[in-house]
């Protein structure tokens, strides 16, 4: 089992504080194991209880107030800390409230787990505002991929993603396949089309469809509906954002809005689409080799957000810078090729960047093993870039 450390150090400081740690992402993107990591380190098992409300068996504790017995029975008046581990909490009616009354009313040490964004959206969420934190978990990076695999390359990870499970059966591409159907299948039908009560199946997978065969791409629902006209279907720019919308809700897509650098302000059209694991994208709709330049960027940007960046899309005097990510009010500024075979296509991926003129780093990445760093432009491949702490 992998320690993932990325996330353990951001949770450690809030061990035993009175918060509540609210930890998100997709389905069966590490969650669990992260819960299990943290019963492991706090190692008080005689004063923890955990809960899996997936499970058949613990079907009964969805209620709020049989949870809350339950737990009260378990605690009685003890004056010990208790930690509360609850995995996919948002099966449990009006969680908010009985999870807010096991802080209030215990010395709890609480941990949640659930797969939608909106877990902390609605009107009940304000009985815990301010008093909890919240960590999203994302796929394996391709550090961690190597960490569990280090017989393999860059190539299988490109081809593979980084769904923690794959590990188990990693030599066998067809159950591979089969298990990456299985996860997509499983988020659309229970975190999208279930959360969300859409009716047109159909009309969602089209959507996902096209999502996906344009990821890296800048599109508008707007196109997305006249693609639709042109296939004699009618659909309205309101339910493509709202399908896509309930799709990111659900972590299978990340939004990236543009920004135009010198105005310093973010434009409110044309926003670009990430999936959350480019081997999902392989099992489901396929053309890695194809389309490489797309899943490279779609690598960094998923790594970028790993790492702890807000992410947006740049554009400055008319060109396109890939990605600007800030953290600590820092910014970097990251292009993404496939190769740069000539003098033109480095020009053109280093220009954009000498075009922002100010003195924070700026990296172009590309699977090019050679390095072409000029005018203070580091160039990494795409390997290094992954690996590297180059903050």
């Amino acid at each position: 089992m992998i320690k993932r450390e990325l996330y353990m150090d951001q949770i450690r400081p809030f061990i035993r504080k009175d918060v509540v740690k609210v930890i998100t992402g997709l389905r069966r993107s590490g969650k669990s194991v992260l819960l299990e990591l943290l019963r492991e380190e706090i190692n008080d098992p005689k004063h923890s209880i955990f809960i899996n409300f997936e499970s058949k068996k613990n079907a009964k504790y969805t209620n709020p107030d049989t949870l809350y017995d339950y737990v009260l029975k378990k605690v009685g008046d003890s004056k010990e800390k208790w930690y509360l581990f609850f995995d996919e909490i948002q099966e449990v009616a009006n969680w908010e409230e009985v999870i807010n009354s096991f802080r209030v009313d215990f010395d709890a040490d609480i941990y949640i787990t659930g797969s939608n964004a909106k877990l902390l959206s609605g009107e009940l969420a304000t009985l815990i505002s301010g008093r909890y934190v919240q960590f999203v978990i994302y796929p394996l990076s391709y550090k961690e991929f190597l960490l569990l695999n280090e017989n393999k390359t860059f190539a299988d990870y490109l081809k593979l993603g980084g769904m923690p499970f794959i590990n188990n059966i990693i030599g066998d591409e067809k159950a591979v396949n089969l298990y990456l159907e299985d996860v997509y299948n499983s988020v659309v039908l229970k975190d999208v089309v279930k959360r969300n009560n859409i009716r047109d199946v159909d009309l969602l997978e089209r959507i996902i469809t096209y999502v996906l065969a344009n990821i890296a791409q800048t599109f508008s629902a707007t196109s997305i509906s006249k693609y639709f006209k042109n296939e004699q279907r009618k659909v309205s720019t309101d339910t493509v954002l709202n399908y896509i919308k309930a799709c990111e809700e659900a972590y299978l897509f990340y939004k990236l809005k543009r920004e135009d650098i010198k105005g310093k302000k973010i434009l409110e059209v044309a926003e670009k689409y990430f999936v959350v694991d480019h081997g999902l994208r392989e099992a489901v709709y396929g053309k890695h080799m194809e389309d490489i330049g797309m899943v490279l960027e779609n690598i960094v940007c998923l790594e970028l957000l790993r790492r702890g960046y807000s992410v947006t899309v740049g554009t400055i005097n008319g060109k396109e810078i890939d990605f600007i990510g800030v953290k600590n009010n820092k910014p970097i500024y990251v292009q993404v090729a496939y190769v740069m075979p000539d003098k033109a296509t480095q020009a053109r991926e280093f220009d954009n960047l000498l075009e922002i003129g100010n003195n924070f780093p700026k990296f172009v990445v590309s699977m090019d093993e050679v390095d072409m760093s000029q005018n203070g432009i580091v160039h990494l491949n795409i390997k290094d870039f992954l690996l590297k702490e180059w903050e």
